[in-house]
């Protein structure tokens, strides 16, 4: 089934200007890119978007990460979309990660793991309308 989820090149890996790195990494396992933008987001909305956390021990340190620089929110199409893309991410320790995968790569620890992935089909839905309007996702391209 197609599925949507986000992927958001977080600061770290911006800041290691290796976002085309990464997209291409992206594209050719076969992900469509509906939607992306090279962006800022203010603690608020970090800690908006990152609600679900709240009450974990790393929520303040991530709020203060993700807000700290510009990101890359990607909106992405693919059959088993949310599976594959965590599965090409990998573990959020880059350490355990799997060779070739997008955080061995290109992460330095667990807490600039260069990549965020939505954990579910409905929270890809939900994450990629917190950053994109309908307007600007381009489907049904061939």
């Amino acid at each position: 089934m197609t599925e949507r989820t986000l992927a958001i090149i977080k600061p770290d890996a911006v800041r290691k200007n290796v976002i085309g790195e990464i997209i291409a990494t992206i594209t050719q396992a076969g992900f469509k890119v509906l939607a992306m933008k090279l962006t800022h987001i203010s603690k608020e909305q970090a800690g908006e978007f990152y609600a679900v956390h709240k009450e974990r021990g790393f929520y303040g340190e991530l709020v203060d990460f993700m807000s700290g620089g510009a990101i890359v929110p990607i909106a992405l199409e693919k059959e088993n979309a949310v599976a594959d893309y965590r599965t090409l991410i990998g573990a959020t320790d880059p350490a355990e990660a799997a060779e070739g995968t997008i955080r061995k790569m290109f992460a330095s620890s667990k807490g600039e793991n260069a990549v965020h992935g939505s954990d579910s089909a409905e929270n890809g839905r939900n994450e990629i309308s917190f950053f994109f309007s309908e307007s600007e996702i381009v489907a049904n391209r061939s």
